[in-house]
Order: structure tokens, then C-alpha cells, then sequence
């Protein structure tokens, strides 16, 4: 498939997965990058969703920002593709 033919959600998609994962909106969290740098909010992030899981990747460089993957005992979270995500306290 070509980044032309996949079709993707903005980040804000990952809102109902995460918030079982997370105590705050992942959404409005700041993520920078590991590949190229770009700092925005999670939500600006292209989400996959057409596989066994959740993809994140960077809207500046197409790097692979996060992966989620549930299974019915487990819930697995990378986020090596993350250089940070900085969570308000409020």
C-alpha cells in the first residue's frame, strides 16, 4: 500500500484507547518526534487504524511516533518513536 493509497485519522482518534491507559487527554499532550524533531500535540499526529492495532506517526516526517496493540490480557504501548510526551499536570 502507498502513503497514497492509506487512509488515516488525525490523532485525536486515540482518545478512547489511550484514556483507558492514561488519567489525562493524551491528545492534548506535546510529542516531539525521534525522527525528525517536529514538536506539536498528539493530536496533530496521523493515526492508522486498519491493522491489529494503532499506529502513530509523525505528520512532518511519516515516522512511527507510537504503537498500541491490545490483546484480550494485555494492552502493549511503544513509544520508542517518541523523543517525549510532555502531559499537563491540569
Amino acid at each position: 500500500m502507498t502513503e497514497a493509497e492509506a487512509t488515516y485519522l488525525d490523532g485525536n482518534a486515540a482518545a478512547g484507547a489511550l484514556s483507558a491507559l492514561f488519567a489525562v487527554d493524551i491528545t492534548a499532550a506535546i510529542a516531539r518526534c525521534a525522527g525528525c524533531g517536529q514538536t506539536g500535540a498528539f493530536a496533530d499526529t496521523r493515526l492508522y487504524v486498519d491493522a491489529p492495532g494503532m499506529v502513530a506517526r509523525c505528520a512532518g516526517c511519516d515516522h512511527v511516533m507510537m504503537r498500541v496493540v491490545t490483546t484480550p490480557r494485555d494492552t502493549y504501548v511503544d513509544m520508542r518513536g517518541l523523543t517525549y510526551l510532555k502531559v499537563p499536570n491540569e
